[in-house]
């Protein structure tokens, strides 16, 4: 199956770097471009999109406000959202993950790992380059505001399903956690999709913000003994 891509950016020249990386690999094809947050909300319904490739600093309607609004669109459920960003000084890409983001990017990403990443949010896994996002969400989510979980309570989750939770916010793979707990890679799966469900998000990203935010995980914990 081909996956369908959406470009959102406002700067033509970086829409163009990336569809001509895109459209040069078997399998992708960009089917839309978008040029504000606005526009990138419609052309998500109307594309038929996979994977949205969003930069967050976008005139009109920002992506961080167009992300939240695919989010929390069910008629948008299979569209996932991938983030642009400048790693080291966007404060947006906690709220991003929040909003329903699947992960983030750099602009100045490798062409393989430009392709990689949308393979891997359009497979339904969350693309979370786990050591470097561990270490952003971490330290941006030291600055945010600590809220409640969301319903149903974190305290519903089985105790099977917290030790999942702390293994997926450290970036831990379906693979590496059933080696870790000594199941298959399908019955991992299953403890982080009943997660997801539980808390009410609808991305592994969103559960590693989840997991900082009521105090399972913060920032410089380490990896727990097997």
């Amino acid at each position: 199956m081909t996956i369908r891509v959406l470009l959102a950016d406002d700067q033509a020249l970086i829409r163009a770097g990336f569809r001509m990386i895109i459209d040069s690999e078997p399998g992708f094809e960009v089917v839309a471009e978008a040029t504000d947050g606005r526009e990138a909300l419609g052309l998500a319904r109307t594309s038929r999109a996979d994977v949205i490739l969003m930069d967050i600093r976008m005139p009109h309607m920002d992506g961080l406000e167009a992300t939240r609004r695919i989010g929390a669109d069910d008629d948008l459920a299979g569209v996932r959202v991938l983030v642009l960003t400048t790693f080291e000084n966007d404060d947006n890409v906690v709220l991003a993950l929040q909003a329903g983001a699947s992960g983030f990017l750099g602009k100045s990403v490798e062409p393989a790992d430009l392709l990689h990443a949308i393979r891997v949010v359009a497979g339904g896994e969350a693309l979370l380059s786990p050591r470097a996002t561990r270490a952003l969400v971490g330290r941006f989510l030291d600055h945010l505001r600590p809220v409640s979980p969301p319903a149903p309570a974190l305290d519903e989750l089985t105790e099977r399903e917290r030790e999942v939770l702390v293994l997926v916010a450290h970036g831990l793979s379906n693979n590496d956690i059933a080696g870790r707990i000594h199941v298959s890679p399908l019955t991992a799966k299953t403890h982080v999709n009943r997660a997801m469900t539980k808390l009410g998000v609808r991305d592994r990203a969103q559960l590693v913000v989840i997991a900082y935010q009521c105090g399972l995980v913060r920032p410089g914990d380490a990896l727990p003994e097997a």
